[in-house]
């Protein structure tokens, strides 16, 4: 280990609680990912579609693509 003077424990704790803190930010994320996942899950069940599901068909033009009236 490099010698890091008479500082060595608050170095050493500081990369110790960012490298928790770091951790607890990753586990909270991927634990917030799989819930969000279950319940998308959950109302694609029930019959509740997501709007990018939709075909292009049922998308309405949008007001530059209609045709103007003269």
């Amino acid at each position: 280990m490099p010698d890091l003077g008479p500082h060595a424990i608050f170095i050493v704790a500081a990369y110790a609680a960012t490298f928790v803190a770091i951790a607890a930010l990753a586990f909270f994320i991927l634990d917030d990912n799989r819930k969000q996942c279950r319940l998308l899950a959950a109302l694609e069940q029930r019959g509740i579609r997501r709007r990018s599901a939709q075909t292009q068909a049922a998308v309405p033009k949008p007001r530059s693509e209609r045709k103007r009236r003269s």
